[in-house]
């Protein structure tokens, strides 16, 4: 459900998508931060910083993003990893001037067709000028898609793997 006025102040949304493979299967791809491009239509590539190696709690990374008409726009985030919980869920935080801002979280449910995957984001900080940016550019509309984009690109991904080839949608996916 979207939060009231999220088109005007962004706070928190989510999307999710059932997928016929194991939680623990489709936890390491998202928990895979540095693949993140292959899945997501913003984020054009992340890299471990500071010594971090891989997807663990205070493991830091450098997201690197592009938006905007033809991906023009290019941005880089910093963040850390804050839950990785194999199968169950990952989280992380990026960073808005120094300061934790936007909360990504993917939860893993296991449920008889394979797992429901959940993305959402949460904010708590952004600059006055993206908060300015975000009306007229509706960053709430482009969140929703680029989280379909994303877990539709996992989806295939992950049943590819898992042998299962038929990736259509199943019923009550929200993409």
């Amino acid at each position: 459900m979207t939060p009231r006025n999220q088109r005007w102040w962004l706070t928190t949304d989510s999307a999710e998508i059932i997928v016929n493979a194991a939680p623990e299967q489709v936890y390491r791809l998202v928990a895979d931060l540095p693949r993140m491009g292959e899945w997501s239509n913003e984020c054009a590539r992340v890299d471990w910083v500071d010594g971090s190696t891989g997807p663990e709690p205070g493991a830091r990374f450098v997201g690197h993003n592009q938006v905007g008409p033809r991906r023009m726009i290019r941005y880089s985030r910093n963040g850390r990893v804050l839950i990785a919980d194999p199968g169950r869920e990952f989280a992380f935080a990026t960073e808005e001037g120094g300061v934790e801002g936007t909360i990504w979280r993917y939860q893993f449910e296991p449920v008889a067709e394979g797992t429901r995957v959940t993305e959402s984001y949460e904010v708590s900080r952004i600059p006055v000028w993206a908060r300015i940016l975000d009306v007229p550019v509706n960053r709430h509309r482009e969140l929703m898609e680029t989280m379909r984009h994303t877990l539709g690109k996992l989806k295939a991904a992950a049943e590819a793997r898992s042998g299962a080839a038929d990736a259509r949608p199943e019923a009550g996916d929200r993409v």
